[in-house]
């Protein structure tokens, strides 16, 4: 019974010696991804993996669905990749699921759908407030050449474009991290095939062109713990979650990890910076409903 087998780990926490990280050791299965263990974070996972112990020996289900959610360089992959091992290592059997293989696009793609929405609802603004002319239609092809329109500075030459991004941004808000951008509803099934016990699942990899598509059929039978590591699976649409940990970062170590891994060329963008402050207020909301929250020191901030 995994019951038995936490309250045996609970039971010895207090000399509970942590196994030393592995080169081999498992992490998350997005196609490509390379996981650095920080030895900063190696403390906030053994604080995590304690309290996750805790709080599912208080429970008596047989499999648990843990999410863990935050932006971007507040250290889901790696946490995600400790607690794995960790769990394993214990004799509870573990599996990282990334939920970048689930949005609707790939990178390349997606990065342009969120510019042209921007730019669509930034026009009918202007239309709307009738402040668009084919004058205002010029100066605005020469901000897109420059990549420019989202720039809160270029206001001050052109008031109009005060309106065009406060429309566009608006715009946004009902894309990023939402059902047109992300599928949930596969990440859902999964979830559910997972919690109901089916012992193989088709689990969906995405790398960064279009060719880079396919499904690996994985063995669930013996697996106790499913973590969900993904921006999003903080999201009200992720349905099945038993426990959810939010790492909480700020837009500022959201941008300088993103420039770190120089993951895209215009990480330090006006438009870039404006999307992680959607997404950060998204994050910020879904903190709420979160189980446990742990800052970017390691300290619990709950329960």
């Amino acid at each position: 019974m995994l019951k038995e087998r936490l309250e045996m780990i609970l039971e010895k926490q207090d000399s509970l010696r942590f196994p030393a990280p592995v080169e081999n050791m498992p992490h998350g299965d997005m196609p490509g991804d390379k996981v650095i263990i920080s030895d900063a974070l190696i403390p906030h996972a053994q604080t995590l993996f304690k309290l996750l112990v805790k709080l599912m020996s208080e429970k008596e289900d047989e499999k648990y669905v843990i999410s863990i959610f935050g932006g971007s360089g507040s250290g889901k992959s790696v946490t995600t990749s400790l607690l794995t091992y960790y769990f394993n290592e214990a004799g509870i059997h573990a599996y990282a699921m990334s939920g970048d293989n689930y949005p609707r696009r790939i990178p390349e793609y997606n990065d342009a759908e969120r510019v042209s929405i921007f730019r669509s609802e930034g026009l009918k603004g202007l239309v709307k407030e009738n402040l668009y002319s084919t004058d205002v239609q010029k100066k605005l092809d020469v901000l897109w050449i420059k990549e420019t329109d989202s720039d809160p500075r270029e206001i001050k030459e052109y008031p109009w474009l005060e309106v065009y991004q406060n429309y566009g941004r608006e715009g946004l808000k009902g894309y990023l991290g939402e059902e047109k951008e992300q599928d949930f509803d596969q990440v859902n099934d999964i979830l559910a095939a997972f919690k109901r016990g089916d012992e193989k699942i088709w689990m969906k990899r995405m790398g960064r062109s279009e060719d880079q598509r396919w499904y690996d059929e994985v063995d669930f039978s013996n697996t106790d713990i499913l973590l969900l590591e993904w921006t999003h699976s903080g999201a009200e649409q992720v349905k099945g979650v038993d426990i959810s940990v939010c790492l909480r970062s700020t837009p500022e170590e959201t941008k300088a990890y993103r420039l770190f891994r120089a993951r895209d060329g215009k990480a330090d963008s006006a438009f870039v910076t404006m999307v992680l402050e959607i997404e950060q207020e998204k994050l910020d909301r879904r903190m709420e409903q979160a189980d446990v929250i742990l800052s970017k020191e390691g300290k619990v901030l709950r329960p």
